[in-house]
């Protein structure tokens, strides 16, 4: 109401500087047609009605009129929202624009607003030079929020961390020095990321049982593999065995080393005869020396029997002497 009877004073303070205006037609708005200088035929969208020297005089349905200010000056301006600093209102005869309260950048109405100047910090919508007990300003924002955790930096209030101090690794809005179960340290982002843990694939089918050597024994080995499906993370749990080997035993079949078995063969004879030939010799030996034992065992004892006739026929000599000396 205040600006309609301002924009009316206008018009009359306007229309006395001409002399030719004119009396009230029956047109929409009569005072503006009689008046020298005011139209209908705007050239701004918004205006319905507008002066050379006042711009905007009224505005079109939906559209806020806003007072300008050029220097001493108020230019009307019919615009679909508000500026910054000012809140709109709407009533049946006018939608006008109202600043907003001297502290208050934006508003949503007169007792509310939504942020503030620079010096004060909103808090439940007012714009305050200082923060209640308990809150702590933030200059960026311009508001007062709840006061952050030892580890935290920056937070949107006391549960929620936006950015954690030096040493401290970010997860859901919480700060950690060792980052909880089944996550691990990112140095680089300073956060708690997921652990990989390592995946395997199924087991292959056994292999064909393979000779381990190039001998013609039965003893081979046969072995199995898996694939990484999934390779781990710094801390995720490591990759099991994808290769197992089990002994086993090759099918018997013709052995493939043929030039080799007469060879090993003749060796073997070689060895057999040579062994033969050392027990036959040594049994000649022990032959030899029977015998030698036997010949001087009868030799002994055909000298001792010798002996012992030739100390019998000693001994009859002897016995026969005397005798054969007293016959003479």
């Amino acid at each position: 109401m205040q600006l309609q009877v301002i924009s009316f004073v206008l018009i009359i303070l306007h229309c006395m500087d001409f002399t030719g205006c004119q009396p009230h037609s029956s047109s929409r708005h009569p005072q503006h047609k009689s008046i020298s200088g005011v139209s209908s035929g705007c050239q701004q969208g918004g205006c319905l009605t507008c002066s050379d020297y006042n711009g905007c005089l009224s505005c079109k349905p939906r559209f806020f009129m806003h007072l300008k200010r050029i220097g001493m000056k108020q230019i009307g301006v019919c615009m679909t929202s508000c500026p910054p600093g000012f809140y709109g209102t709407r009533s049946p005869e006018r939608n006008t624009c109202t600043k907003c309260r001297s502290e208050c950048d934006s508003c949503f109405d007169k007792n509310f607003c939504t942020r503030c100047r620079a010096g004060f910090y909103l808090h439940l919508g007012k714009c305050q030079e200082s923060c209640p007990d308990s809150m702590v300003h933030n200059d960026t924002q311009r508001e007062c929020v709840l006061s952050c955790p030892a580890e935290c930096e920056l937070c949107v209030n006391s549960e929620t961390c936006m950015r954690c101090r030096q040493g401290f690794y970010q997860l859901n809005g919480k700060c950690y020095h060792i980052c909880p179960e089944d996550y691990e340290p990112n140095d680089r982002l300073m956060e708690c990321t997921p652990q990989v843990h390592c995946q395997v694939g199924e087991w292959s089918e056994w292999s064909p049982c393979i000779r381990s050597s190039k001998t013609c024994n039965r003893r081979g080995q046969e072995a199995r593999m898996r694939q990484i499906l999934q390779t781990p993370s710094q801390f995720g749990r490591p990759c099991p065995l994808t290769t197992e080997v089990k002994d086993c035993l090759v099918k018997r079949k013709r052995c493939s080393g043929g030039r080799r078995n007469p060879e090993r063969k003749e060796r073997r004879n070689r060895k057999n005869r040579k062994d033969k030939e050392s027990d036959e010799g040594r049994r000649e030996k022990k032959r030899g020396r029977e015998r030698d034992r036997g010949t001087g065992e009868r030799e002994n004892s055909e000298n001792r029997n010798k002996t012992e006739h030739r100390h019998r026929r000693g001994h009859n000599t002897e016995t026969a002497s005397p005798e054969h000396s007293l016959v003479q």
